[in-house]
């Protein structure tokens, strides 16, 4: 049987660091709520002069160098990060194949948010599993969301801990080890219109008086409306997700080692744990990086495995949700094949 596993992983986060005070200086919330109920420590802030392929690049050379490649020997390049990049209009991942030498390799873009990481893990392994002509993959996200925060409109609290940052890893057909197993992903279109950039698109072209309201930045349409629709299904999602997920993956959710989920505010990282029967002690938690679209699970993942965290024949579950609104789980198992 033919299993796809992941070769390596990197992270990237950019040198500025924001701190919890910081973030309440710029919004007018106490330190200690920004600190204890959005449950961020500080975040990174990319230099003004530091792009989504800047970041994708340096993530992506850290995985190619841990996994001992030469660029030439990977055959597809895919972006799943964040969906504001250098340009408007334009794909990054071509331009990370060409900045990293890819020259054999084909590009790809995964127009996907916060649900990056297992979105990217499903779709590479099902291309590796269906192609017999690829062998390797490099799956690169970057985020530099922080730019699009809006301090200023309350309706847009949960984007102040939006931070920067990039992660990659490489998979590999036949490799033995670190095994991509089963997916999952839920998505009700029907919050596909409450959380947007409001101006720039065909919708609302940009203009002399879209720059000066502001409309450019993050923001909710109607944040009360949200809310009382989305608390109810949020979490009962994301463990469907990660039900589905361990069933196709012949696993169920007691035999989860380790959670590397997105970053979320306390309480409801905490409810999400309890609900997923996971020890707290063996759930990430990004609280020194906040949210960085779909960065945060597979940056979570090279943490862990780095900390020792996660070892030989654990379960890694990665499991995350983006507005759209689409929940999405993956269950990686790490390791050697017989470990």
């Amino acid at each position: 049987m033919r299993t796809v596993g992941i070769a390596a992983t990197a992270h990237y986060l950019p040198e500025r660091w924001m701190a919890a005070r910081e973030i309440g200086l710029a919004s007018g919330i106490p330190e200690a709520v920004v600190a204890e109920k959005f449950g961020v420590r500080g975040k990174h802030v990319a230099a003004p002069d530091e792009h989504v392929s800047d970041m994708a690049v340096s993530a992506g050379q850290r995985a190619l160098d841990a996994a001992g490649l030469e660029p030439r020997e990977v055959d597809a390049v895919v972006y799943y990060g964040s969906t504001w990049k250098d340009h408007a209009v334009w794909q990054v991942a071509p331009r990370v194949a060409d900045r990293l030498g890819c020259t054999e390799a084909f590009a790809l873009e995964l127009d996907y948010v916060s649900c990056g990481t297992p979105v990217a893990l499903r779709v590479a392994r099902d291309m590796l599993l269906a192609e017999d002509e690829l062998r390797r993959v490099l799956l690169v996200a970057a985020c530099r969301e922080s730019y699009l925060v809006d301090y200023d409109d309350p309706g847009s609290r949960f984007t102040y801990n939006f931070g920067d940052g990039a992660a990659a890893a490489v998979l590999e057909r036949g490799l033995g080890r670190n095994e991509v197993l089963g997916s999952h992903m839920i998505t009700d279109g029907s919050f596909s219109r409450h959380v947007k950039v409001p101006a720039g698109g065909s919708v609302e072209p940009a203009s002399e008086q879209t720059v000066r309201e502001r409309r450019h930045l993050l923001s909710v349409e109607d944040p009360a409306d949200m809310k009382a629709r989305l608390d109810p299904v949020s979490l009962p999602n994301f463990v469907r997700a990660a039900e589905v997920a361990c069933k196709r993956s012949g696993i169920s959710l007691a035999d989860v080692s380790h959670l590397c989920g997105i970053h979320m505010k306390r309480s409801m990282h905490d409810e999400l744990v309890d609900a997923l029967g996971i020890p707290a002690d063996r759930a990430s938690y990004l609280d020194d990086t906040g949210h960085m679209s779909g960065v945060d699970p597979m940056l979570a993942l090279d943490r862990a495995v780095a900390a020792g965290d996660v070892r030989d024949g654990d379960h890694v579950l990665a499991l995350a949700a983006g507005t759209g609104y689409t929940w999405a789980a993956t269950v990686v198992r790490w390791g050697e094949e017989n470990a």
